[in-house]
């Protein structure tokens, strides 16, 4: 078993283009999700109500790419 439970890393689309490491050019990537920490919720201890992103990690270099989710307008 591979890095975050998958057994081969993936290629990525966003926003139906196929992502490509801004630091090696690499299209394999592991995929997990993040916490987007800020300093007022750590010291609160509220750092669970942070929100969260999706991090793609280059399986090449390593470079770890965030996706913060967004709210996409309606049409």
């Amino acid at each position: 078993m591979g890095l975050f439970g998958k057994k081969e890393p993936e290629r990525v689309e966003v926003l139906g283009k196929e992502l490509h490491c801004q630091i090696c050019g690499g299209n394999q990537f592991w995929q997990r999700e993040g916490q987007l920490n800020t300093s007022l919720a750590e010291f609160l201890n509220f750092a669970w109500a942070n929100p969260r992103a999706t991090c793609v990690i280059c399986a090449y270099c390593g470079y770890i790419h965030w996706f913060a989710p967004l709210k996409v307008p309606k049409e």
